[in-house]
């Protein structure tokens, strides 16, 4: 993948509003592939500005939180979005509540 397809998921995620998620299938469409779902999963797990493209706001289209949350695993997910007021209920969000 180049460079211009993960600055295009940057991009996205940037805009994901603290207290919500988006779905890796949804931070792919509208990053203009929808068949991308799996790049997301890949272009976050090496995310160069985790302070700025906040990663932990994307979840699976079930709503659950990744066991291999790049940035110190799924508790630390469930951290940083339960700080942002996401509640997380055995390792899933609420995608009728919480999905951007």
């Amino acid at each position: 993948m180049s460079n211009s397809t993960f600055e295009k998921i940057y991009n996205v995620v940037k805009q994901i509003p603290r207290g919500k998620v988006a779905t890796y299938g949804q931070v792919a469409l509208l990053a203009g592939n929808p068949r991308w779902a799996r790049v997301v999963g890949y272009a976050l797990h090496v995310n160069p500005d985790p302070e700025n493209i906040k990663c932990h706001r994307v979840v699976n289209r079930n709503g659950e939180v990744s066991k291999a949350f790049a940035f110190g695993g799924e508790n630390m997910q469930i951290t940083l979005l339960g700080e942002e007021g996401v509640e997380v209920i055995d390792g899933k969000v609420d995608l009728s509540i919480y999905q951007w």
